[in-house]
């Protein structure tokens, strides 16, 4: 079952967590921060979101999904899980990068209703670009 994870600011990450995170980045990023919050399926996947009530935004710092828990529809459940979660706290724009040549994360991105708004040229240490996204789930008109 996905749920938000109930950790605070500067809260040790699960194991799970961590080791998945080290898999799927090459590193874990540790305690989250202030403006950091957690959606995950304990064991299976994880979304690490940053969000700043005061602008209304958050950003989507990294999503992982176990080898041997893919084509579940994890991935989809986190995102969705997320943004609903983050639109309830006032949070209205949602924004994150992948990388280009990431088809699959990018054909979900899209089908979920994310809107490609530019490009980071050799953002990636390897030169690969970023595609940036963006999406809107305020409740008033834009």
């Amino acid at each position: 079952m996905i749920r938000r994870l109930p950790l605070g600011p500067g809260s040790q990450l699960p194991g799970w967590l961590e080791a998945l995170e080290a898999e799927a980045f090459g590193a874990s990023w540790g305690p989250l921060t202030d403006q950091e919050t957690l959606w995950a399926e304990e064991g299976k996947a994880f979304a690490r979101w940053s969000f700043v009530p005061a602008t209304g935004e958050a950003e989507l710092l990294r999503i992982a999904v176990a080898p041997s828990a893919r084509r579940r529809g994890l991935a989809r459940g986190l995102l969705q899980a997320g943004e609903a979660g983050l639109a309830a706290t006032g949070i209205q724009w949602l924004r994150l990068e992948v990388r280009s040549s990431n088809a699959a994360a990018r054909v979900l991105y899209e089908a979920e209703g994310w809107t490609l708004e530019g490009t980071r040229l050799r953002y990636y240490r390897d030169g690969e670009d970023a595609a940036l996204y963006v999406k809107w789930v305020g409740t008033e008109s834009q």
